[in-house]
């Protein structure tokens, strides 16, 4: 990442706050379980609502309820593959969601595939947490992503195993660590708008800003502090080579916004909150625009290919993260041997 991007960074933090309307900042989610360590990981309840099943799955890791929600396939007589689709710093407890924010639920209505959506998780990074934090609580992510919840999927939607993964901005980065902690898991991993370098001090900058500054957690209680070797455990270019045999997508912007960008800041907050905003959106963008090409570069050197999308324009927001989902579609129907 560039220092003059790190710079801006730093330069706009006395108007972060605005931009986490923008981003959904919510408190905390999980209905907290009995204090049972000796309780497995299981699906406590099923409520079905149509097409859409809300499950509380219980985390042992996390000692909690966790909702997981899930759109279930154009044919439900049939097994299917699971997609999953990450939510970005808020986690889905707000309204800076796949759902609220795209199509694409509408765009994976008529897909012959279980759409996976876990709610909770906010400023976490899906990671596995060193220690409890006082604002974000008990944060074991990656265990519940890798090895709790994927058989209690296949076991209650009949699925046929295969899986296939996507997360943007924050939970970009996210993805990419997921498919290092478990290769062969998720058979093609797209990535929007994540920065991937996460252990140079630009790449933590990124993970603070969203994790302390916006969501109010201590990365500390994360990785720890800025020299212990957790940052570069997981980082996804400093461990490229665990996604050798994984199909990839991964894109971002330019951070050079059009005129609809410009309008959706303006607009979405008043005075020169707007302008913060858009001041933000650039920034973030062109900082994860030269995270990801230097994710390219690892991969390139380790041999190991990936579909690249880099717009020439574009901020970091949700039109552009839903056109991704539509552009990686086919790479994501191949993972999970579904028609595109």
């Amino acid at each position: 990442m560039k220092v003059s991007a790190l710079r801006r960074f730093a330069g706009l933090r006395a108007g972060a706050v605005a931009l986490t309307a923008m981003l959904g900042v919510a408190l905390a989610g999980g209905t907290a379980a009995a204090d049972d360590s000796a309780k497995p990981a299981s699906i406590t309840s099923i409520t079905k609502d149509g097409r859409t099943w809300h499950l509380q799955v219980y985390s042992a890791a996390m000692g909690q309820n966790i909702q997981v929600d899930v759109q279930r396939p154009v044919d439900e007589s049939q097994p299917a593959p699971n997609l999953w689709m990450l939510n970005g710093l808020d986690g889905g407890l707000g309204t800076a969601s796949w759902n609220a924010q795209t199509d694409a639920l509408s765009f994976l209505s008529d897909k012959q595939v279980n759409v996976i959506q876990p709610i909770g998780g906010r400023g976490s990074y899906y990671t596995d947490w060193q220690r409890p934090d006082p604002v974000l609580g008990v944060n074991m992510w990656k265990t519940f992503f890798t090895e709790e919840l994927p058989p209690l999927l296949d076991d209650a939607l009949h699925s046929t195993g295969l899986n296939a993964l996507a997360g943007l901005s924050t939970s970009g980065t996210s993805v990419l660590q997921l498919a290092e902690a478990k290769p062969g898991l998720w058979k093609t991993v797209a990535a929007y708008s994540g920065c991937a370098q996460i252990a140079d001090p630009a790449g933590q900058e990124f993970v603070k800003l969203a994790t302390n500054t916006w969501a109010g957690g201590n990365t500390d209680n994360m990785y720890g502090p800025s020299d212990s070797p957790l940052w570069a455990q997981n980082d996804p270019v400093i461990n490229a080579e665990k996604l050798r045999g994984t199909t990839l997508y991964v894109s971002a912007g330019s951070g050079i916004p059009v005129m609809n960008d410009v309008n959706y800041y303006l607009n979405a907050a008043p005075g020169p909150a707007g302008g913060v905003n858009l001041a933000l959106g650039m920034i973030i963008e062109g900082a994860v625009n030269q995270c990801t090409h230097n994710l390219q570069s690892k991969l390139d050197s380790l041999n190991i290919p990936a579909t690249y999308r880099f717009d020439p324009v574009g901020t970091h927001y949700w039109p552009y993260w839903q056109q991704a989902l539509h552009d990686s579609w086919p790479l994501l129907a191949q993972g999970m041997n579904v028609p595109a």
